[in-house]
């Protein structure tokens, strides 16, 4: 067993949204590291299917946001002598939010207050955030680092903003350590939503031609979810108390959507055409292209093995894979 795999053990963990794409990339983690899960999720976007097995994993549907019936979710949390919220629930579908903006006001924001109420009043000191490169905003070529300025163009990163903000005045008052992870678009599976996700269900749907919203151009770091816990686990474990953010993402610049687009129609249809729009943005709150630095992380400690390329091609195996056997 490592020192790490020990670490984590010492704690009982609660997992919001952890029936979703990273949350049950993560309780599988930390259950395989011993650590005994609670897996709290409303299933608007995760699935209990999604859920880890095993004894240590325990499960309530239920709306973080609604304070009475958080309450009675958490109870089950009673009795542990250290208990460590990892927060992961959320709206992640930013067109959606972009229509209706009650949407991240509720899924976003309301989750993360009323879950550090519940955590003040049990006396939990400890929450882990999944933030996001959205609190940016779009500020073109300009290299991101963790003191940039904030500013979202999406109700999604604002409401993340709001969240890192109530939980940075809540460690004046009663959290010990908070940690704040923004990483970029994440891949892999179980893929609920994202564009390699969008892409492989369009062309399976109609593999003559893939319809790509935005001119194509739009240039983004990406991730490997398993890449992304490993990290978050790595910072977990080499973090004292405290207020930490650390952005997390490859070293490269990013993939073009036209790129990814190619690949998945390899990957299904490789005769099918390719419809790109004219606007550089493929919907309200998009941002096109965005540069991270992760120098922190590295002095930290942990860099990816993969570029944005490498992740994209094992997301599209993985997902594709999974499509087709579904059929």
């Amino acid at each position: 067993m490592t020192t790490d795999a020990v670490d984590l053990r010492a704690s009982f963990h609660v997992v919001t949204g952890g029936a979703g794409f990273i949350g049950t990339n993560l309780a599988r983690a930390l259950s395989g590291a011993g650590a005994e899960v609670l897996i709290l999720d409303d299933l608007s976007l995760g699935q209990r299917g999604y859920l880890p097995p095993g004894k240590a994993i325990r499960f309530a549907q239920v709306d973080v946001a609604d304070r009475e019936a958080l309450s009675a979710a958490l109870s089950q949390a009673s009795g542990y002598p250290s208990v460590e919220v990892w927060h992961f629930c959320a709206n992640s579908d930013i067109q959606a939010g972009a229509h209706d903006p009650k949407l991240d006001l509720r899924s976003t924001f309301q989750t993360t207050f009323a879950l550090l109420e519940e955590m003040r009043v049990r006396g939990w000191t400890t929450i882990n955030f999944a933030s996001t490169s959205a609190v940016y905003g779009d500020q073109g070529d300009t290299p991101l680092n963790e003191t940039a300025t904030l500013l979202p163009i999406s109700n999604y990163g604002a409401m993340k903003v709001a969240s890192e903000a109530v939980i940075r005045a809540s460690c004046e008052s009663f959290l010990t350590t908070a940690r704040i992870f923004r990483f970029p678009n994440v891949v892999g599976m179980p893929a609920t939503h994202g564009v390699i996700f969008d892409f492989v269900r369009r062309l399976i749907a109609d593999p003559i031609c893939l319809s790509v919203l935005g001119n194509g151009e739009q240039q983004k770091p990406y991730l490997h979810v398993g890449e992304l816990i490993e990290a978050m686990l790595f910072i977990r474990c080499r973090t004292a108390a405290g207020h930490h953010i650390f952005n997390i993402g490859p070293l490269d610049a990013g993939t073009r959507v036209n790129q990814i687009a190619q690949l998945v129609c390899q990957a299904i249809a490789p005769r099918a055409a390719i419809a790109y729009g004219v606007d550089p943005r493929g919907w309200i709150g998009d941002v096109p292209r965005f540069r991270y630095d992760v120098s922190r992380l590295l002095r930290l400690g942990w860099k990816p093995s993969k570029t944005s390329s490498q992740a994209v091609e094992k997301a599209i195996s993985e997902i594709v894979d999974h499509e087709l056997r579904g059929r």
